[in-house]
């Protein structure tokens, strides 16, 4: 039997320490402020799901001022949360980015309106006038719109697309009959402000085949041809689809988690656990890989707008790829 001494027991340990390696480091830059849209990502921190797979990962927070992309290509972040279409607008003026996951499967975009105004049906849009966001938001709108045989410039027979900012001042005003919201976020302000479900009438992009795809995880091309990143980045997408799957079957708890996250102090419980409902549905069905009949839709949607392109042409292939989800799900 061996016996340490003082010295030999601190030796011993310092040997230990100076053997273990410390946690491979990654940065994510989200695409908005700390919220439960983002909660599989503090959820697989808290969790200990990050350090299982050996990564120290930082989550930096978005907001109005933040640019993803901007962040991702100038070094700031290895890994960004973005939208589809913004990111093939980004892609197509010369940013080398590529979706290398999708954790939301489908979209929160509907259309609110106001019940009062005798919208009922699609059929009822003509002589009404419609508040989006644009920056690429307005785009599935004026697929919808074109599909359905609308001019968007107010004509006979046409609606009015009116760009408003990213609140429901609008719809409550009456300056708009009916508004972009998230079912997630902004639908609930409308229903905050003393409105009820009955009052209103809601158009889900989803059902109406006219959804872009949401909440991607994107990296650089020159990420994808590190192999000692992609490694990382692999384990960071295993473990982040496990703190997904996590927050759908424990939403509380993982409102919970975010809430603890946020250090603005802006969010509140009641929002927060509401929000995380939601978003589980989004997520639900996603094990982590992009569709590509879901990439397809997206882009068709973005090509046949009938607006000012975000996009001019199909990117194809080049703009995503299964590589690290292959890796990660095995």
């Amino acid at each position: 039997m061996t016996k340490f001494t003082g010295w030999g027991i601190a030796s011993a340990m310092l040997l230990a320490a100076g053997g273990a390696q410390a946690a491979d480091e990654l940065t994510l830059q989200l695409k908005w402020v700390t919220q439960a849209q983002f909660a599989g990502y503090y959820v697989a921190a808290d969790k200990g799901f990050y350090d299982e797979e050996d990564l120290d990962v930082t989550i930096k927070p978005g907001g109005p001022d933040i640019a993803p992309v901007q962040v991702l290509l100038g070094g700031g972040a290895d890994v960004m949360v973005d939208w589809l279409p913004s990111a093939l607008a980004a892609r197509e003026n010369g940013a080398p980015i590529v979706n290398i996951a999708q954790p939301f499967k489908s979209s929160g975009l509907m259309l609110t309106c106001l019940k009062e105004h005798g919208i009922e049906s699609p059929a009822d849009f003509p002589g009404h006038t419609l508040g989006t966001w644009f920056f690429g938001n307005e785009l599935p709108l004026y697929s919808w719109m074109s599909k359905l045989g609308y001019a968007t410039d107010g004509s006979d027979g046409g609606v009015t697309i009116q760009k408003i900012n990213f609140n429901v001042d609008p719809l409550l005003q009456k300056q708009v009959e009916c508004a972009t919201t998230m079912t997630y976020n902004e639908y609930w302000q409308v229903i905050d402000a003393g409105l009820t479900p009955e009052d209103l009438v809601v158009f889900k992009y989803q059902d109406e085949g006219i959804a872009t795809l949401e909440d991607g995880l994107y990296t650089s091309e020159e990420n994808l041809a590190d192999p000692e990143m992609t490694d990382k980045l692999v384990r960071f997408v295993r473990a982040s689809m496990k703190g997904w799957k996590y927050a759908e079957e424990n939403p509380d708890e993982a409102a919970d988690i975010v809430l603890e996250n946020d250090e603005t102090g802006a969010q509140t419980e009641e929002h927060q656990k509401r929000m995380m409902g939601e978003i589980a549905k989004l997520t639900a069905g996603s094990n982590g890989a992009l569709d590509p009949e879901d990439f397809t839709r997206t882009v068709e949607v973005l090509l046949s707008a009938g607006a000012d392109p975000v996009i001019t042409k199909d990117p194809g292939e080049a703009a995503w790829t299964h590589a690290i989800t292959d890796e990660a799900l095995k």
